[in-house]
């Protein structure tokens, strides 16, 4: 036997030897609902988004329904930088007008939904695009924020326009497709009573469909490695009460206080975990469920 054969040999048999320790695991969540965030970096990068693709049509194959909702900040933002529409942030949110809902939804409904769904059927998967005003997905209420003036200290109401959160998820439209291997993938769009369009946080999407599904996990993409402590280093697994904490004592900074407040939501309504992920690194999806040590920050309720 020739070294090329023998190295061969040896990368066969670590295959093997991965896909044996998989298996328990992908026995554990067959038949369950997984609900993933997927945005940032993993969306912006196109060997990740192929790579992010792949792994949802496995997990499919294998018996997890998955359920996709994305969002696109920055495509959003480049949008309406090329149609000279101003933009701007409040406490992370971007207030949109009613010029820019439009764009919003554009971008969101019509370019990036489809170019998940063409990804997934490129990988060998079937997916249906969708938002949150198809099948009464999700009806919203206008979003407020309050800001206090740091001279005066008065508290004022600001106006973000077009911004909504879930104020009921009713799900029967992706309960259709559970007894099929179609794959939903969900733009954060929303109608309110009155027929308005609202665009809403993703992550904030994610959550309240992973509750309204029972489902048993929701992952959250980000770019960073998931939950650190106040020394830097990556918090693998917390329970809600750890994480609640770390909200009140200043562990959690920016963008990582509105996730974990997700997270919390979801498992207060039902869900088993949440769990925070690099969307950076490959096929960090799989290795979250399927290996023991998992990938990123997992929140559970227990």
């Amino acid at each position: 036997m020739d070294d090329a054969t023998r190295k061969r040999r040896k990368d066969w048999l670590a295959q093997a030897h991965v896909l044996t320790e998989a298996l328990p695991f992908m026995r554990r969540h067959a038949g369950t609902t997984l609900v993933v965030k997927y945005g940032g970096a993993a969306m912006g990068d196109d060997e990740l988004a192929a790579a992010f693709a792949r792994d949802v049509v496995l997990l499919r194959q294998v018996g997890v329904d998955v359920v996709v909702v994305h969002g696109g900040g920055p495509q959003i933002g480049e949008m309406l930088e090329r149609l000279k529409l101003k933009s701007e942030f409040v406490d992370g949110l971007r207030v949109t007008d009613a010029e820019a809902v439009g764009v919003v939804e554009m971008v969101l409904s019509g370019k990036i939904n489809k170019e998940i769904v063409a990804q997934i059927s490129a990988a060998g998967g079937r997916a249906i695009g969708m938002s949150g005003k198809d099948g009464g997905l999700m009806r919203v209420t206008k979003l407020t924020r309050t800001t206090r003036d740091p001279d005066s200290n008065i508290e004022k109401v600001v106006d973000l326009g077009f911004v909504g959160e879930p104020e009921r998820i009713d799900p029967r439209i992706i309960e259709v497709l559970r007894d099929t291997d179609v794959i939903p993938v969900i733009a954060p769009i929303g109608l309110d009573e009155a027929g308005e369009t609202y665009n809403v946080n993703a992550d904030t999407v994610a959550g309240a469909i992973a509750g309204a599904l029972d489902a048993s996990r929701l992952l959250l993409l980000t770019d960073v490695e998931g939950v650190l402590d106040k020394s830097g280093e990556l918090i693998s697994e917390m329970s809600i009460d750890e994480a609640k904490a770390a909200l009140g004592d200043g562990t959690l900074e920016g963008g990582m206080i509105p996730k974990v407040e997700t997270c919390i939501a979801a498992l207060n309504q039902g869900v088993e975990a949440a769990v925070i992920i690099d969307g950076r690194a490959p096929h960090g999806v799989l290795l979250e469920l399927f290996t023991e040590h998992g990938s990123g920050t997992l929140i559970r309720r227990g």
